[in-house]
């Protein structure tokens, strides 16, 4: 008699893990069928014609352009006191060139042996002992 109450526990304990498995299933597929609902009401993705294209000139290069320079108080700035976004109203220069010589007038090359050069390189290339 003990074995029939094993083989019952056996098969109550197999119907509970195919009743799990047929609800863990139907979660699984009703979760498909209402992403599949949802993807139906979104727009449908773009055409190829509806895509940017490039200019009639081609594709647009780098504008270089030099600043005119803006003083900052000697207290600095807070963040709601500077306009346009951080750029505090600068212009474009009149005078590129020179407010670039003058930005540049005071950098020196640094002065040393300077890095070692690159394993493989030539024994003349960059500033070191070789140079």
């Amino acid at each position: 008699m003990d074995t029939t109450l094993s083989v019952d526990a056996t098969l109550a304990d197999i119907a509970w893990f195919l009743v799990v498995g047929i609800l863990v299933a139907g979660f699984l597929l009703g979760g498909f069928l209402l992403g599949k609902r949802v993807r139906a009401k979104e727009p449908p993705p773009p055409t190829p014609e509806s895509q940017p294209h490039l200019p009639e000139g081609g594709a647009v290069y780098e504008v270089r352009e030099e600043r005119d320079q803006v003083e900052i108080p000697e207290g600095g700035l807070r963040p709601h006191e500077m306009q346009g976004y951080g750029n505090f109203g600068s212009t474009t220069s009149s005078h590129p060139d020179e407010v670039r010589a003058e930005r540049e007038s005071g950098y020196k090359l640094p002065e040393g042996p300077g890095p070692h050069p690159q394993p493989g390189a030539p024994p003349d290339a960059g500033r070191g002992a070789h140079a």
